[in-house]
Order: C-alpha cells, then structure tokens, then sequence
C-alpha cells in the first residue's frame, strides 16, 4: 500500500503515481474533447464531429453571430470570477520556474473552462492550453497534497502536461517531450521513467474511450533526396520569420483592442464579431484547425495563400481580444499550408526540380510549430508517430532546427515565453529558478545584531565590544534608524591616542547606503556584496524605515547558494543524499 511517506522515499512509488496520473489526465483529455465536439455540433448545428469550415456557411447567421455570443458569455464569465479570484492564472511553465510546481486546481479549472467556452464559440483557438492546464493541475494539487518534494512536485506537473498531449494527439514520444522541453526545461534521467509511463497511460485510456485523430496523415512513404535536403533548410528559414509574424499579430491585435473605448470584458465579444465576419468568406478559420490535414492543403496556390493569411488573422482576432487557448493545433494547419504553398510555387518557378510535396507539407507544419511553440524535438517526433516515416522525420529535422534558430537569434522568445515576457514575469523557460526568490535575505540573516549609537564614543564602544568580541558592529542613529558599519578594526588600532577616544563612532560609520532588505533575493544579496565591498551587511526593515532587523554575512550566503545549486543538480540526477534526506 502506497503512503505519503513511501511516495516521498520510493521512485517506484513516484513512478506508479504518475501512471495513475496519466490514466486521469487522459480520461479528463477525452470527456473535455467530447464536451468540444457536443458543443460545436450544438451551437452551430452541425453533425458531431462535423469541421467548422465545412458547415458552417450553411447557417451565415450562426456563423456571424455564435462567435460574438461566445465571447459575450467569455468576458462577462471572467468579469464576474474576478471579483471573487482576481489573481493571474499560472500555468504549469510558469509554476515550475517559479513556484516548484504549485499550481491551484481551481484556476486550472478556471482557464480550462474559458478555452472550453473560446473553442466551442468557434475561436480560432486550440485545446491544448485547457488539457495541459487541467492535467498539470491535477497533477501539482495531488503532490502538494501528498507533500511531495519540490523535484517530485515539478515532474508530476510534467506528467500531466505529458499526458495531456499524449492523449490529446495519440503519440506518447511528442507528448514527453513536450513535457521535457516546455514544462521541465529539459531532460534527464530522473524523469524520464514517470513522464514516460503519463504519458502511455494516458495514451492508453485515450484510445480506449476515443479515437483521437492524428494531427496528420498521408497514405504513402517520403522520398527525401537531392534537393530536398536543401529545400527543408529554405522552408525551415522562411517559417522562422512566419512564426515571428504570427507571434507579433497576436500582440498587434492585443493592444489594438486595449486600445479600444470598450470594457475588457466587452473585447471577446467585438472579437468575436470580426471572426464571425471573417469566416463568412473563410470559414476555414473557425475553431483550432485540423492540423495538417490534406483535405485542407489540397488545394490551389491562392486558395492556401488566402487561408494561410485569413488564420493568422484569426488567430490573433481571437487570442488578442481574450479569448483563452493555444496556438498548437493553429500552427501545426499554419505550417502545412505554408509547406504546401512553398512546393507549388517552387514548381512554377523551377519545374521539375523533383521535390517531394508532401515532405515540404511536414516540414512546414514541423518548422512552423516549432518556432511558435519552441518544442523542436516534439515536432520532430509528432510527425514520427504520426506518419510512422523515419526519412519524413529526417527531413522534418532540418526545417525544425533551422526555424527555431531563426526565431531564438532573431526574436528570442517562444510564444509561451514572449507572453511572459509582456506580462513582465522574468522567465525564458521553465528552469527552476524559483528557489532563488525563496531564498531571501529574510532566511539567510542572524538575529544576534551589535548596535552602537552613532553619538557614543569610541571608548564606549571599546568597552562594549573589546578586541576579538565582535566582528561587525553597526552605528544606528538615535530613533533606531541605520546608519553604517564600523571598522572594529580601527577601532582597535592601537595608533588612537586619547583625543581620539572621545569621537563620536558615527563619524566612524561607514556604507550608509549598504543595507538589505527583507525580501532581496539572494542574488541580489550577493550583488550587493560584491559592489560594498564589505564582509556583513544589515537587513532593514524597508528603505524609509532603516530600523534593523538582523544582518547576512556574505561567506554564509555563498555557501547557502552554493548548497542550493549542488541541491537542484542532484534533484535532476535523481541523487537526494548529497545534503542528506529531508
């Protein structure tokens, strides 16, 4: 039988937990795609599983109008949730770089809801945002209530992220590594196990209560010879700066409905309306997009040129406006038409060169996917898994690595990472650097503080704290206030005559203006050492109020930093013994 004490001392028992986990997340993946499918099928009155764009111009009222209502029912939903959590949701990349995993059930809940609502109004959104939401949150709330260690609380946020795109998509290596790349910030060995058995299990219930729809599917090999090495590369350096452009648009459309003399909570709707407009003559554009289908890409060059614009636009319509989801399946249905449409206009320029079209669809789809949502090695096996074609995915390979080249030198930012960046969170990634905010100048400091008045003298002080009894004394004004650090050592220095005897020791005081505050983090504690210059420094209650509360001497902050990395090394290799077991 497991307890909360075996799960914190046993791998298995991580291990077993996180299949369990996975089970979950695939179950709740299905009934969350069912709850999509009922939802579309209902409000546009369509046959169940029936694609937006190919009915929708049946009803042009519904198409006109549901999106609008939709976002409607959106902003009025998250005006009145706010005045009872008016917090920022954090998502599973965002708690495992700052909180260690900690994420809160019922904002997972909140925002999987809202994409529930922004996909089945028929915003050009994925489900992605909600599965990996709900899956990591379900995963962090059953760690943090088995009080699970910080390392094991992060990578059960991976399974459920894991297992969420696993489900989702029906290929348990891309849903890994997703979890590796985006949620985790990286692999190792410690992980893999558990990821991995989320990530089957998930795909397991999936396929056993639904058929999940790969995100592409060709009936025959790909040949990838000659040029068409040389051809991915050029695809995967265009599809860079087209993931750059779809990024930007987003944030284009944001501030230009901020902009607008309307409430927040009235944008969804006006965004809904010009997506409804929109649709009317692509209807293509509604909902998340079926990947790269070839149903879809089966088509002239204008007819994919005027899509492959139209979902852009889209796209940013929806997420700038507010609409809640992701831009994975968007980008997968963007870099196939982009794939489809490089290959046509290489034949009419260059005919017969030889290229293989469905190679350039992958390629496109893989390259573009990657450099918006920053997951290369997930996009490379998406198409593995999918088409079961080791020369696709060879080929595929180039046009990833060069696209995310362009966009990282180029722009720097994945879309997860950029809206953090425009929200002002710190992060590049989901490396664990919140230990270093937890570790303040609040924890690292001593109580045992030496004070002297500024206006005793320095016989005083002599007589209070003789030679070798103190190392740091710090000179406080009258009302309690800091006001410098004292040599001890010249205040001993035997050269003093008597005259000198009677100075004031705040004429003494040294570094004013050197002083910590509580909440500094212990980066900037040690930043603050190195430009003082000095080897202990007060924490003051607050820049305004300089009373002092205790002091941080820089040889314990070093060797407390320096613990806490050896710590975060060996929670990644999966060794708990290098500070003892806690």
């Amino acid at each position: 039988m497991l307890t909360r004490r075996s799960l914190r001392d046993s791998v298995l028992g991580v291990l077993m937990l996180a299949g369990a986990i996975g089970a979950g997340v695939g179950l709740a993946v299905a009934l969350l795609h069912e709850a999509v499918v009922w939802t579309q099928s209902f409000v546009f009155s369509v046959a169940h599983g029936q694609d937006l764009g190919e009915a929708a111009l049946s009803d042009p009222w519904r198409t006109l109008l549901v999106p609008a209502i939709g976002g409607l029912l959106l902003g009025v939903m998250v005006k009145l949730v706010r005045r009872w959590r008016s917090n920022d949701i954090v998502d599973p990349v965002e708690a495992n770089a700052l909180y260690g995993g900690k994420m809160s059930l019922i904002d997972s809940l909140r925002l999987t809801l809202a994409t529930l609502l922004s996909n089945g109004s028929g915003a050009s959104v994925g489900m992605e945002a909600a599965y990996t939401q709900a899956g990591a949150g379900i995963a962090s709330t059953l760690g943090q209530k088995l009080h699970l260690r910080r390392a094991d609380l992060r990578t059960l946020v991976g399974c459920g992220a894991a297992a969420a795109i696993s489900a989702a998509y029906g290929a348990p290596l891309a849903g890994a590594f997703y979890a590796f790349e985006l949620v985790m910030g990286g692999y190792t060995i410690a992980t893999l196990a558990p990821i991995g058995a989320a990530s089957v299990a998930a795909v397991a219930v999936a396929h056993w209560l639904t058929d999940p729809s790969p995100a592409l599917f060709f009936g025959r090999p790909v040949a990838v010879e000659g040029w068409d090495y040389v051809a991915c590369g050029v695809l995967g350096f265009l599809a860079g700066w087209l993931s750059i452009l779809a990024m930007q648009a987003v944030t284009v459309a944001e501030r230009g409905f901020r902009a607008l003399p309307i409430p927040v909570w009235g944008r969804p709707a006006l965004g809904g309306l010009a997506l409804g407009a929109l649709a009317l003559a692509v209807p293509q554009v509604l909902g998340a997009g079926p990947g790269a289908d070839p149903s879809q890409l089966a088509r002239g060059l204008e007819a994919m040129a005027i899509l492959l614009v139209a979902k852009i636009v889209a796209s940013a319509l929806s997420l700038g406006s507010g609409f809640r989801g992701g831009l994975f399946s968007a980008s997968l249905l963007l870099g196939g038409l982009f794939g489809g449409l490089a290959y046509g206009v290489v034949e009419l320029l260059v005919p017969g060169l030889g290229l293989d079209r469905m190679l350039l669809v992958l390629a496109g789809m893989g390259a573009v996917a990657a450099g918006i949502i920053g997951a290369p090695v997930t996009m490379v096996l998406l198409v593995l898994e999918a088409t079961q074609d080791f020369w696709a995915a060879s080929g595929v390979l180039i046009g990833v690595v060069v696209s995310t080249t362009v966009v990282r030198q180029a722009f720097g930012y994945s879309f997860a990472t950029w809206r953090f960046h425009l929200r002002g969170v710190p992060i590049r990634g989901a490396y664990d650097v919140g230990w270093v905010s937890e570790l303040t100048a609040m924890r690292l400091m001593r109580g045992d503080v030496k004070t002297i008045l500024t206006t005793q003298t320095l016989d005083t002080l002599r007589r209070l704290h003789p030679l070798g009894a103190a190392k740091t004394v710090f000179a406080v004004e009258p009302d309690g206030s800091y006001a410098g650090i004292i040599d001890m050592g010249a205040v001993h220095d035997p050269s003093l005559g008597d005259e000198d005897a009677k100075t004031p020791v705040g004429e003494l005081a040294k570094h004013a203006d050197d002083f910590l505050r509580p909440g500094d983090d212990v980066r900037s504690v040690l930043q603050r050492f190195c430009s003082a210059e000095v080897e202990a420094l007060p924490v003051v209650t607050s820049p305004t109020d300089r009373r002092i509360v205790g002091y941080v001497t820089e040889a314990y902050a070093l060797r407390r930093y320096s613990q806490e990395l050896e710590r975060q090394r060996g929670e990644e290799l999966g060794e708990r013994s290098l500070y003892g077991r806690d």
